[in-house]
Parts: C-alpha cells; sequence; structure tokens
C-alpha cells in the first residue's frame, strides 16, 4: 500500500484522490512516520441482486409442481 507524508498530501490532495478513484489503490497518510488516515476509493457501482447467489444454492426437485398438502387458505 502506498504511502505519503501528510504536508505532501495536503499539497498534492486533489491529484491524489483521482488517482485512488481511477486506481482502485488505497493510500495511507502518515504524521511523524506513524499512520493516521487512509484514502481508499468510493465504490461506484452498486451490485445487482439478479444472480448474486449464483452456484451457491442448489433446487432439489421440482419447485413448481403441487406438494399435495392442502393449504389452509383453500379450505
Amino acid at each position: 500500500m502506498k504511502t505519503i507524508k501528510a504536508s505532501e498530501f495536503k499539497a498534492k490532495c486533489l491529484k491524489l484522490m483521482d488517482e485512488v478513484a481511477e486506481t482502485g489503490e488505497p493510500l495511507v497518510i502518515t504524521k511523524h512516520g506513524k499512520p493516521v488516515a487512509r484514502l481508499i476509493p468510493e465504490p461506484t457501482q452498486r451490485r445487482s441482486i439478479i444472480g448474486l447467489h449464483k452456484g451457491q444454492i442448489e433446487i432439489l426437485g421440482d419447485i413448481v409442481a403441487p406438494t399435495g398438502v392442502e393449504w389452509e387458505a383453500e379450505r
């Protein structure tokens, strides 16, 4: 992970923000040699829920066929 001194970050803040947004690589900001903050990119796209669990769920049997169990609502 790339690190930068706070004084240098202050001088190049906007350029560094653009760089982090483009590359997706976080940037650690240090003060007196110690990490004090981390600049990370904001996710730009939300993941679609369609296909979210693809390959993780297994359907056993026929899920649309009648089960033979009478529902209380049908009485």
